[in-house]
């Protein structure tokens, strides 16, 4: 009787490995079925088995089912397929089972392995929920479970991106303590993390500074601290890091170039600017559309949007690279200047030529000419807009509400600022701002404090110019 009862067990386990093979898994569930209903007997290997199918397949709500069945049984799962579970889980973010499974394992002495555990602690940090992300680290290091430079790299990323800067340099610190070497990787997410920051110098420091000669830095991680020091108008160190690059054979690339570039457009050093482009294109370096606009932004800010111009007609156009961006740039130029019939004929150029303008062209463009009072062709650019099929944008309803204030059609602007309620768009500071220092202006105080109780009451924390250009008003 034994003998047959082993037999059949055989069997049973033969038809359900068919059906996985030939992807036929509720087949392979039916069998699976019949034979924990069978007087054949099932043991914790079958349920790991089939519990490993299900989880390879996604199929999560049954590997749950079936994990609820076999523990009043006594049986348990194996620690590979206790991780494998918890890896795929991860994908759904089912938290509650996940810490069900992690609390199953030590009551079993065992610990997830090192892939489960990095990708459980990559998932906490998605999810912005470091301060668990940093127990569970702890928590799996005291059990046994020894971390590696993933698992290092992952919370440094994760920590820096919640701004918590001096728990990612105490991790990175417990890193090389401990023996770990940080791989470019792990360097670049701290130096990344730390310059987001405005730390530039404390990454420098930490990773060039004790780093260099035991690891060739990628061109990512020396583009970041470049772009950290020009942000912080640091060019001479800038500088110093690309020769630096150099000497330790890493070429600088089209970001190194474009985030110079950037800082001499930014600093109005427009003459270097023009030099660094001709000396990438004398490289053999390809200026892309980002470089052409960032000249075009610089030349702009300079009030020269005729030069811009030029430069996009002569130089960009005949390679290409002209886009939506590059004509908001000179328009919003145009319109800076009061020469808002040389924008619009510039509009009409773009249709012509194949760019289609964006929501911001015509925010630009209706801002303009109400600001002038041509109430016509603005009301024109917005049925354009409309046929376009263009949603207004926040910007686009916090532009027309300023005008309509300003201009004193206080009930219009609270209807365009009702509307955008309705349409599902999210006021911000500078939406409520545009409103409520009207309603100072025009003295309607009252109308002014319950909007600003409705800011509040939506998480928009008012700035020190609420109520009026000038600082005063709901503070005065």
């Amino acid at each position: 009787m034994y003998r047959s009862l082993g037999v059949n067990r055989l069997i049973f386990r033969s038809r359900i490995v068919y059906y996985v093979k030939t992807g036929l898994i509720d087949q392979a569930l039916q069998v699976f079925d019949e034979m924990t209903r069978s007087d054949c007997r099932v043991f914790s290997i079958d349920y790991n088995r089939f519990i490993g199918v299900l989880v390879r397949h996604s199929r999560y709500d049954l590997a749950e089912h079936y994990y609820y069945e076999m523990a009043p049984q006594g049986f348990s799962l194996s620690a590979f397929t206790y991780s494998r579970f918890i890896s795929g889980l991860c994908k759904i973010r089912n938290f509650t089972l996940i810490e069900k499974l992690i609390r199953d394992m030590d009551r079993l002495g065992a610990v997830p392995d090192i892939w489960a555990f990095n990708i459980y602690l990559n998932l906490l940090c998605q999810e912005n929920r470091t301060h668990f992300a940093l127990e569970v680290f702890h928590r799996m290091v005291d059990k046994g479970r020894e971390p590696d430079v993933v698992s290092y790299t992952i919370l440094i990323d994760g920590l820096c991106k919640v701004r918590q800067f001096h728990k990612a340099v105490d991790i990175w610190t417990s890193m090389i303590r401990k023996g770990f070497k940080p791989d470019n990787i792990a360097c670049t997410a701290l130096v990344v993390g730390l310059c987001d920051g405005g730390k530039v110098d404390l990454a420098y420091n930490l990773v060039i500074g004790e780093m260099k000669g035991q690891l060739k830095f990628s061109n990512l991680m020396y583009n970041t601290l470049i772009n950290g020091f020009c942000r912080a108008g640091r060019i001479d160190k800038a500088q110093a890091i690309k020769s630096f690059m150099k000497r330790n054979g890493c070429e600088s690339d089209l970001v190194t170039h474009n985030v110079l570039l950037n800082y001499c457009c930014n600093e109005f050093m427009l003459e270097e600017a023009e030099k660094l482009m001709k000396k990438m294109e004398r490289s053999g370096m390809e200026p892309d559309v980002y470089s052409y606009n960032q000249l075009l932004k610089g030349l702009c800010q300079a009030n020269r949007a005729d030069k811009a111009y030029l430069l996009m007609r002569t130089r960009m156009e005949p390679k290409g690279l002209c886009n939506v961006v590059s004509y908001n740039t000179i328009i919003t130029a145009f319109c800076r200047a009061h020469r808002t019939g040389r924008a619009y004929k510039l509009f009409e150029e773009m249709g012509q030529k194949g760019t289609m303008p964006d929501v911001v062209t015509f925010t630009i463009l209706i801002e303009a000419f109400l600001r002038e009072g041509s109430s016509d062709i603005a009301n024109n650019l917005l049925d354009q807009m409309t046929v376009m099929g263009l949603l207004p944008d926040r910007i686009f309803y916090t532009t027309i509400v300023d005008h309509l204030c300003k201009s004193g059609k206080f009930a219009m602007a609270y209807s365009v600022f009702s509307e955008m309620l309705e349409k599902g768009i999210a006021p911000d500071v500078v939406s409520f701002n545009a409103l409520i220092n009207g309603l100072c202006k025009a003295s309607r105080v009252s109308e002014a404090m319950h909007l600003y109780e409705e800011m509040q009451n939506r998480g928009c924390c008012p700035d020190e110019g609420m109520g009026s250009d000038d600082g005063e008003g709901l503070y005065s």
